[in-house]
């Protein structure tokens, strides 16, 4: 796994990195496996507070990788017609299929994750950055929902992903064109979270920033946000904030933050 996504673990930040730079990190069966093993693992590790997704080299990641449109090409990979059982086989509690759960996971990660994107976010590789919680681009950065170009619908969680984020018809009109936008143009439409010069070092401090928090506030806190995209009604949601709140209150951490603010100290958090 480690030749396609490395994990660094300081302070409760995890640095991920997608490390196939060489083909600025696309997307092919072994990635595919990295990134759902790396979720499914970062989900259960209750010393993680926050993440941070990046993508080493000249992108953050280029799409699937152009082995696969050789195949359908080629008539080597088909789809064809396939039983309502052969399409659910294998799939997440929530219904992803694997290339879906490379995306969606880190959403289902119970902390924040912050996608630090430079170079390119193509396809599959801007359908993964929309997994995250937050996006920080580069100005410059060529993002586009590509799959058009290739005779394809984006099916990697993008239309769920979307529907959260940007207005129905300008998602209609990036899926149905696949024009190429920049980071400064992502950032007007709702689809990034800032634009800055350098994403990775500004997505690791605001992941010290928030791994420096109470960490079961923060994490109560996703799972509201989670919530509130979902289609759960307004008296759920706030029947939900009613029970994060009574359990965070007088809890050992949020003591923690309220004494250290008092005595103007930093806070020790326990995971």
């Amino acid at each position: 796994m480690n030749d396609r996504v490395t994990v660094d673990i300081q302070d409760g930040v995890a640095d991920v990195r997608l490390v196939r730079a060489d083909k600025m990190n696309a997307l092919d069966n072994a990635m595919f496996e990295a990134l759902v093993q790396t979720g499914e693992r970062l989900k259960s590790q209750a010393d993680v507070r926050a993440v941070v997704l990046s993508g080493e080299g000249r992108a953050f990641c280029a799409g699937l990788d152009m082995g696969n449109f050789a195949q359908m090409a080629s008539g080597e990979r088909k789809g064809g017609e396939r039983s309502v059982d052969e399409l659910v086989k294998g799939r997440t509690s929530a219904g992803a299929n694997r290339a879906q759960q490379a995306c969606y996971v880190w959403r289902e990660i119970p902390v924040p994750v912050i996608a630090a994107v430079h170079g390119v976010a193509f396809g599959g590789g801007f359908q993964l950055a929309l997994g995250a919680d937050l996006r920080f681009v580069t100005a410059d950065a060529k993002l586009a929902v590509l799959e058009i170009k290739w005779g394809l619908v984006p099916d990697m969680a993008g239309i769920v992903l979307m529907r959260g984020l940007i207005r129905d018809d300008v998602a209609r009109e990036l899926t149905w064109s696949g024009r190429i936008f920049s980071g400064e143009e992502a950032l007007q439409m709702g689809l990034a979270t800032r634009v800055c010069a350098d994403p990775r070092e500004e997505a690791l401090a605001l992941a010290r920033e928030i791994a420096a928090k109470n960490p079961h506030a923060i994490r109560a806190g996703k799972r509201l946000l989670n919530l509130a995209q979902s289609d759960a009604d307004i008296s759920e949601i706030f029947l939900e904030e009613t029970r994060e709140q009574v359990a965070l209150i007088g809890s050992a951490n949020q003591v923690e933050a309220v004494m250290a603010n008092m005595q103007k100290r930093v806070p020790a958090f326990a995971d």
